[in-house]
């Protein structure tokens, strides 16, 4: 009889379109296992919005399994040392898992190699890590070439069904609520009940999407309509595959989809880049910013991650992040160019945030975003390009429903004053019930000064 096998879960919590999953049940029994490591990725330990989401992906993996007649075997630990101690009680001969780029996963894996039969597999990506180069094999530091070189490869394998699996009997486990994953806050996560964690549920959201896809490219940047996929945790967490994702929407809209799964692609050139450059949410990728003058400013980063800049736009995003831990791109554009710029707050502070709030939260995503931002990554918006917060809410939410929904203090004002409070005469705000410096906030800098600042920092670069 065939050795037992260890399929070692970790952002690839599916059994559809699963390399590993596949490979292990072609070979021999199956014990499934997830280990939770709190320490070997330190300080990026999965945050607390992402924990909220591996409870419940998990359970729900957890159900597919014993649905197949299988178990889930759960332990707390170093990979490394939890491994071998499955294999022994087992008697497995070899670990199967997807290929990750994550600095600390690359240690995991190294780490598990040294004792045991590790396979890696792809599948995480659209395309293999370093399988999308320029000419004489050299990896692309900048998107654009990378993604018309992707396309060519384009498109990816179709994806596979779920195997059938034989279960080798599993060793003891512990359970979920051993874990402690839920929130404690009772202000935080009131809102996390708009999402369905787990396989079957990323697959309603992309059905759900694919028939709105061809609405995407006009409709990403308006955040209170409902034209974005709401993907990127499902992806990030490996419930569903890139794979399945760009066979399915180019099946519904063909060449139409192309703008969305151009962003599938930058979740690949994301990786990539951490790939290469392993320190990429921690150094600038252009040297000159390491000498940027960032201010120090504990009151107005509060302000910022609760929602009382006194920015309407940007304290909707904020709040809508709090409540949901997601929040539409356009506004995380807006809000992260305000935290750099308007208030000269170190980039990483606001990537830190991002990484303990956001359920999506995906080291390359996150880290290429606020670089991206900042002006100091590798291939960036350059830092003059300041969000003016006014100008995009007028632009993006002229009607101000995105505000109402998560600023309501300011429900009643008019569409033409929502964007701008502090420029509304007092009769206009009384009517709505706003007392600026108490009901809402008065803005915390003022745009133009801010603006002026920002540039003047800047500058201070090239000195």
């Amino acid at each position: 009889m065939a050795a037992a096998q260890i399929v070692w879960f970790r952002n690839d919590l599916r059994l559809a379109a699963q390399a590993a999953v596949r490979a292990a049940a072609a070979a021999g029994p199956v014990v499934a296992v997830y280990v939770l490591d709190d320490a070997t990725p330190g300080e990026w330990r999965i945050g607390a919005a992402q924990r909220w989401w591996l409870h419940h992906s998990v359970a729900a993996l957890a159900a597919d399994l014993r649905a197949m007649g299988g178990a889930l075997v759960l332990r707390r630990g170093v990979p490394g040392d939890v491994l071998p101690e499955i294999a022994a009680a087992t008697g497995a001969t070899a670990v199967h898992a997807l290929r990750a780029v994550e600095p600390w996963a690359k240690a995991q894996e190294a780490a598990v190699a040294e004792r045991l039969d590790l396979r890696l597999h792809d599948g995480a990506y659209l395309a293999p890590q370093g399988a999308v180069t320029a000419g004489g094999g050299k990896r692309y530091r900048i998107f654009t070439p990378f993604w018309n070189a992707l396309l060519k490869q384009m498109p990816p394998p179709p994806p596979a069904p779920a195997p059938m699996i034989r279960f080798a009997a599993p060793p003891p486990s512990e359970t979920l609520a051993d874990w402690h994953l839920l929130p404690t806050k009772p202000d935080w996560a009131g809102g996390f009940n708009v999402w369905t964690p787990g396989e079957a549920g990323a697959h309603a959201a992309l059905d759900a999407f694919a028939a709105n896809v061809r609405a995407y490219d006009h409709g990403r940047n308006l955040p209170a309509e409902a034209l974005t996929s709401r993907l990127s945790p499902h992806l990030h967490m490996g419930e569903i595959s890139p794979a399945q994702v760009w066979h399915a929407l180019h099946s519904a809209a063909g060449d139409h989809a192309l703008p969305f799964l151009r962003e599938i692609g930058w979740r690949d050139f994301a990786a990539g880049l951490v790939d290469q450059f392993p320190d990429v949410a921690t150094v600038p990728g252009r040297s000159a910013f390491a000498r940027f003058p960032h201010r120090d400013a504990p009151y107005d980063l509060a302000a910022w991650q609760r929602g009382r800049t006194g920015y309407p736009i940007v304290d909707a995003g904020m709040r809508q992040l709090w409540a949901t831990g997601w929040m539409h791109n356009r506004v995380r554009m807006i809000a992260a160019s305000f935290l750099v710029k308007h208030l000269l707050i170190d980039w990483r502070c606001g990537e830190r945030w991002f990484w303990d709030t956001l359920v999506d939260a995906d080291l390359g995503n996150n880290s290429l975003g606020w670089q991206w931002i900042m002006g100091s990554g590798v291939d960036s918006s350059p830092f003059t390009r300041i969000f003016a917060p006014v100008g995009q809410s007028e632009k993006f939410d002229a009607a101000g429903r995105y505000i109402r929904e998560w600023v309501p203090e300011l429900a009643k004002l008019p569409d033409a004053a929502i964007h701008a409070p502090w420029q509304v005469d007092a009769a206009t705000l009384a009517a709505a019930g706003v007392r600026l410096g108490d009901t809402y906030p008065k803005p915390i800098v003022d745009h133009a000064a801010a603006r002026a600042r920002a540039l003047a920092a800047y500058a201070s670069l090239r000195t």
